[in-house]
């Protein structure tokens, strides 16, 4: 049984943060396990590529949900990465850091340290930011942010412009002093290639030796000594191989793999762990509870100018993409499709936005269930406006299903259980007809292709959302930190209640969701991870 002092299970985001980190300090000796292959394929290295590994099984867990009562039963398909980068090598790369409020509230939760202050610090810190070093930004550091406006298709401007007509101010910095109002996403992107967590943080500590990477292996369970975690145990193939931690096992394997780990070693629910027979080690109530995830819903759009679908679909324009992409590593080949958005108030009494949004300059209505649709865009014109409210209510859960470690995790968001998450999806929607009536888009717009003019009234909106309405990928909140073992797993410092030498770094640990999208802030818990691991 080999010995190191830091074994980190999962080299997703927050992993790979957290890696690179404690090597680049030079203490001790780090191991990380992977449960996917390297991050080989140039599908993970192409921005757009993320549309050949959205069902990618190599590369991607591929889950799903369970049957989802308020989306009229539907099973959700939840892709997650599995390869080195996880899913900061497969997702649409918008880096949103989210808003002063949502730390604050982790803070008044019971969790001293990870308030605005401490966690900006940690961003800037991260940060080799487009626009430079300032309050707000961090530059020089190994994540490189780019800012896409003098980049993004030429319908994105008309978005910023409608927004502007619709009430939302144009933002363009969407994560500096405030993230409200409307502008271009930043993405995580360097030199016209995707910036995965693997490679602006683990490949160069990888590059100086001072870390090992094991990838393909499977992690199946957390061995123990009483109430101390002191190895694990995986698979390769048909090999068993154990190895020994000297000082701390860091889980990262995300909001679904995290807790269906704990679970599998005998840290979970007591009632959960007996129905599979999964010898206790320590009763821990909220292994698994309080899973969070954004809920989006689109309207589509038949447009009067060229697309980006025209783009993609003509011999001419690929041509024109892949020359500009050879050449400068600029153009579509390099940028997420999520290239406008930002944030605005549902409500004009909130003191905070409470609403997400998103412009696509592409289509994919003929798109077919397990091929990404921007690989098969709409044969006319089109693009898409999207809500996602920001702090949905409503909770769920993961559980193992068996003690068999190749089993998936059963996975029950209860997407739409909180009347409220309903109520703003509505008011959502209605601001998107608000946006599509504005004269710059009234004179885009040929027609509404999605939900269409039968959606006229709230009940046939509700059918659309419950019919159309698809989660955002951002999953969290599975072993949240605070300070009560009865309602949470770990502490402030990212211990495991009531174990020693275990410790867990990434989305897993969020309180509450995030205002946007979580790649970022579960890279920043990586950043956290080790300066608390380097502090003790």
């Amino acid at each position: 049984m080999t010995e190191w002092d830091v074994i980190i299970i999962g080299a997703g985001s927050a992993g790979c943060v957290l890696a690179g980190r404690l090597a680049e300090a030079g203490k001790g000796s780090t191991l990380v396990i992977e449960a996917g292959p390297r991050d080989l394929s140039p599908w993970v290295h192409l921005p757009i590529g993320y549309g050949k590994t959205f069902y990618h099984p190599r590369l991607n867990w591929m889950y799903r949900t369970t049957a989802q009562p308020g989306l009229d039963g539907r099973e959700i398909y939840q892709p997650r990465g599995k390869v080195v980068g996880g899913s900061s090598a497969i997702n649409a790369m918008v880096y949103a850091r989210g808003q002063a409020e949502d730390y604050a509230e982790w803070e008044r939760l019971g969790n001293p340290g990870w308030g605005w202050a401490e966690v900006l610090a940690a961003y800037r810190r991260m940060e080799d930011h487009a626009l430079g070093a300032s309050a707000w930004h961090g530059a020089g550091g190994p994540l490189h942010v780019e800012d896409i406006a003098a980049q993004a298709h030429p319908l994105t401007a008309l978005f910023v412009k409608a927004a502007a007509e619709a009430g939302l101010v144009f933002n363009p910095d969407l994560n500096g002093e405030s993230c409200e109002g409307a502008g271009f996403y930043q993405i995580t992107t360097r030199g016209g290639r995707r910036e995965s967590a693997a490679r602006a943080f683990l490949h160069p500590a990888r590059r100086q030796g001072r870390l090992k990477l094991e990838t393909d292996m499977l992690v199946t369970r957390i061995l123990f000594e009483g109430r101390r975690a002191i190895g694990i145990e995986a698979r390769r193939g048909g090999e068993a191989v154990r190895y020994r931690a000297k000082g701390e096992i860091v889980l990262a394997g995300g909001a679904f793999n995290t807790p269906q780990l704990l679970q599998l070693s005998g840290i979970g629910p007591a009632a959960l762990l007996a129905r599979h027979a999964i010898a206790p080690v320590h009763d821990l109530p909220a292994v698994g509870r309080h899973l969070q995830d954004h809920l989006c819903y689109d309207h589509v759009y038949r447009s009067r100018l060229p697309s980006l679908n025209d783009a993609l679909l003509s011999w001419p324009g690929r041509i024109g993409m892949a020359a500009n992409y050879l050449l400068l590593r600029r153009g579509p080949l390099s940028l997420s499709v999520n290239q406008g958005g930002g944030f605005f108030r549902t409500r004009p009494e909130l003191d905070r936005p409470d609403m997400q949004l998103y412009f696509s300059p592409l289509s994919y209505e003929r798109a077919v269930p397990g091929v990404r649709a921007l690989m098969k865009p709409d044969r006319f014109p089109g693009f898409s406006l999207s809500v996602s409210p920001c702090r949905p209510r409503s909770r769920g859960h993961v559980a193992i299903r068996s003690p068999d470690p190749l089993a998936t995790p059963e996975i029950a968001p209860n997407y739409l259980a909180d009347p409220d998450d309903l109520r703003d999806l509505l008011a959502g929607a209605r601001f998107l007809r608000h946006l599509a009536a504005t004269p710059t888009f009234a004179s885009l717009i040929e027609d509404e292709i999605r939900p269409g003019p039968a959606a006229i009234n709230e009940k046939a909106h509700i059918e659309a959302i419950r019919r159309n309405a698809y989660s955002v990928f951002h999953p969290c909140g599975t072993a949240r930190m605070g300070p009560d073992p009865r309602d949470a797993v770990v502490d402030a410092r990212l211990r495991v209640h009531g174990i020693e030498g275990l410790r867990i770094a990434d989305a897993s640990i969020f309180p509450t969701i995030p205002s946007g999208n979580i790649n970022a802030p579960a890279m920043m818990v990586g950043q956290r991870a080790a300066e608390l691991l380097l502090s003790t």
